[in-house]
């Protein structure tokens, strides 16, 4: 056999493997994929009002047809292709990297999950601190020398805050978190101990407290809680209470992440995508689409986006998951792993 030839020739042993990471990239993937094809399909049937898969199949048949016009019937076949195109395009990808390591996929994965983490920190900090500064100003008649009453009285709207407050340092957050490589934990539970301290010393020292300082310390440790869970699942610091995972070997360990994330993981991501954002009136969706704020008179306007922390952390975790999943089976394939302190910084 020839050099050439030699190059050219593939056992059936490396054939069969490069087909089974193939398929372990497509599962890991086609989860992401699949969960992005959902998210939009969200947003355009309840933010965008298209009719949804649902309308088509009202369209078509069912027990109470509902005909569609053409525009909204096209608006409803583009919806349901949002679903055949994802798989296409995870298939092409895999394909197109399928030389690529599957720890290399993880950590391309584990990198997505610690972006949304980054940006969803760092649009907490904006977004709790301004809308924090807006209240006090409100509360205390501090904004007619700066603004008009007409936006002091849009201020009061939460509708109008949320779009022009809070969704352009959501914006804001995502050109940070592209720039800088910390998701910012530590100081996120530094925050929440001031703002907690700043209550005890205004109450007892000077007699003054308002909804937003206590709102602020509930947006902040629901932030907290939330968001750090994907980080801490990369860098094995959640506790494990169990008896029998420490004294396995490192393959037996693997099968355990690889199951358990497949398994268990997963479907619990999916069980809060679905229940929280599978209707209008959803855990999710409703109070995101109502611009929910408290009733506490001139507290924060940010209750709506604490059931959003929901969507950041099913979404987050799926990801992270997912990169779980490939690097307990790089394990199995025998792919050299990092020990956790060996982690890529994200």
């Amino acid at each position: 056999m020839t050099a050439t030839e030699a190059d050219l020739h593939v056992s059936p042993v490396d054939s069969r493997r490069g087909h089974a990471n193939l398929l372990v990239k497509l599962v890991a993937w086609g989860i992401v994929g699949a969960m992005v094809a959902f998210l939009l399909n969200a947003y355009l049937t309840f933010w965008l009002q298209w009719p949804g898969i649902g309308g088509l199949v009202k369209h078509f048949g069912g027990a109470e047809r509902d005909l569609l016009e053409a525009g909204e019937l096209s608006k409803a076949w583009a919806q349901a292709s949002i679903y055949p195109v994802a798989a296409v395009l995870v298939l092409i990808f895999c394909l197109n990297t399928a030389s690529r390591t599957l720890l290399r996929d993880a950590d391309a994965l584990a990198a997505i999950s610690a972006f949304i983490v980054r940006t969803a920190f760092w649009s907490v900090l904006l977004i709790g601190l301004a809308d924090m500064i807006i209240s006090f100003m409100r509360v205390e008649e501090l904004l007619a020398g700066w603004i008009s009453a007409e936006r002091i009285t849009e201020l009061g709207r939460p509708a109008y805050r949320s779009l022009n407050v809070h969704y352009p340092l959501v914006g804001l957050s995502m050109v940070i978190a592209l720039f800088t490589r910390s998701i910012g934990f530590h100081w996120l539970a530094v925050l929440v101990v001031l703002a907690e301290f700043q209550i005890v010393v205004a109450r007892f020292i000077f007699s003054y407290e308002q909804a937003f300082m206590g709102d602020l310390v509930r947006f902040w440790y629901a932030a907290l809680f939330l968001f750090a869970s994907a980080y801490t699942l990369i860098h094995e610091g959640h506790v494990r209470v169990d008896v029998l995972y420490t004294h396995l070997s490192e393959r037996g360990k693997a099968w355990a992440n690889l199951v358990g994330s497949l398994c268990l993981g997963i479907p619990i991501c999916w069980i809060i995508l679905s229940m929280g954002m599978g209707a209008r009136t959803s855990i999710i969706t409703s109070p995101i689409l109502s611009h929910e704020i408290s009733q506490s008179g001139f507290g924060m306007y940010v209750k709506y986006l604490m059931a959003g922390f929901l969507l950041i952390y099913a979404t987050s975790m799926m990801a992270q998951f997912s990169s779980y999943f490939l690097r307990s089976a790089a394990v199995l394939r025998g792919e050299r792993v990092p020990q956790t302190n060996e982690a890529p910084a994200h």
